[in-house]
């Protein structure tokens, strides 16, 4: 009988379960844990007709029953109860490829949504049903709806969907406030399913406003609104509340280098959602105007090579035969030369800024139409040579113009 040491013992032993472990992922036995739904960042590359929607009346808060309380805790309390049954928890299925190259139901992302219409309705964020197979809305009561995807933003990480309530089910909405008037300092209230628990309530401040949040290469979300109000994975997409009861934002990201808040959240502004909300029910995207050119960025090694007047802007590589930019007199360039597997086309002009916003960038140049609609005339200025001039540019439907 041939003897094994200890060493060779332990080492058939951890080979084996290696081996266990593979077969369980194969089968799908074991599934890979999923990344959070709370876009945790160290911000790094962080219409025919007029669609209302049918809110609930506005209710003012009553806090003449809660005796034994602080003035601060009334109001935190009948906040809570009055609101947290709007409040939904959103869970996703997603579709993922086993070892045999199977397709099979996983689970996803989870995160949080705001009911703003009593026919059900519901606001979160795009990143929480990104990439999803099938969207589940859990109410306060315990039911669940599967819901559909009514439109995204991902510009603005916004998203629409919606659930068919049955007949007599009467659905409590958030309203909308004003974030235009709010104030650094004003006390704001987050409800949300932080880790799976259902409908928390966390309490903070306006700690600034206007923060301009790059999510992406190119998506820069301006005028964020930061609180000290806790948010953590499964926050996200839920409301930030003002004292009144009110939306005025829609709790997005936390810069945390550990994955938990650390006092940092953002939320995009609840004027913005009014804004794109409509369209996104209407059209299933947000229409957005655009200069329908090929524009460049400015690089150092570009700026040498054409000896340009300015070392930063984005430069005018093409334009569209006839199309609204070239009609609008902005030149393209007509000198080609090869950078990697694409031709620049030198000579034409520099565009600085848009409806007076710098455009150093191409996220700036996004950011800077975010608000704009087909059709709407920008104001562009340029370098054209050595000298400034000011273009009055038609824009076109961004969509349209990348595809």
């Amino acid at each position: 009988m041939k003897l094994y040491s200890r060493s060779q013992v332990l080492f058939f032993s951890l080979l084996s379960a290696v081996i266990v472990l593979l077969l369980a992922f194969g089968f799908g036995l074991i599934q890979p844990r999923q990344k959070d739904d709370s876009l945790t960042s160290s911000i790094n590359d962080i219409n025919t007709g007029e669609f209302k929607l049918l809110q609930s009346e506005y209710v003012a808060l009553n806090t003449s029953d809660l005796v034994g309380f602080s003035e601060s805790e009334r109001e935190n309390i009948a906040i809570y109860e009055r609101l947290n049954s709007a409040v939904v928890n959103i869970t996703t299925e997603i579709m993922a490829i086993n070892w045999f190259l199977e397709p099979i139901p996983q689970e996803g992302s989870s995160g949080s949504g705001s009911i703003i219409d009593i026919r059900g309705y519901v606001l979160t964020n795009n990143h929480v049903i990104q990439n999803a197979h099938r969207v589940f809305i859990n109410l306060s009561d315990g039911s669940q709806f599967e819901g559909e995807i009514i439109g995204v933003d991902p510009e603005n990480d916004l998203a629409v969907l919606k659930f068919n309530p049955p007949n007599g089910m009467e659905l409590r909405t958030i309203p909308y406030g004003d974030s235009s008037s709010l104030l650094v300092g004003q006390k704001v209230l987050a409800i949300g399913n932080p880790f799976a628990l259902e409908r928390t309530l966390t309490v903070g401040i306006v700690s600034g406003l206007g923060r301009p949040i790059q999510t992406s290469r190119n998506r820069i979300i301006r005028d964020m609104i930061q609180t000290d109000a806790s948010i953590n994975p499964g926050n996200s997409g839920g409301p930030l509340l003002d004292t009144q009861g009110r939306m005025i934002g829609i709790n997005t990201m936390i810069y945390s280098p550990s994955g938990g808040s650390v006092g940092i959240g953002f939320a995009v502004p609840v004027n913005t959602a009014k804004r794109v909300v409509n369209e996104l029910i209407e059209h299933g995207r947000v229409r957005r105007g655009w200069i329908d050119a090929t524009v460049v960025q400015l690089f150092p090694g570009l700026v040498r090579h054409a000896r340009l007047p300015v070392d930063s802007g984005l430069l005018v590589s093409r334009t569209r035969r006839n199309g609204l930019a070239e009609r609008a007199g902005l030149r393209q360039g007509t000198e080609p030369v090869q950078y990697g597997r694409s031709v620049i086309y030198l000579g034409g002009d520099i565009i600085t800024a848009v409806n007076g916003i710098k455009t150093n960038t191409l996220a700036d140049l996004y950011a800077s139409l975010e608000a704009s609609r087909p059709g709407d005339v920008v104001t562009v200025e340029i370098i054209r040579g050595n000298q400034p001039v000011t273009l009055r540019v038609t824009l076109a439907d961004r969509e349209e113009v990348m595809n």
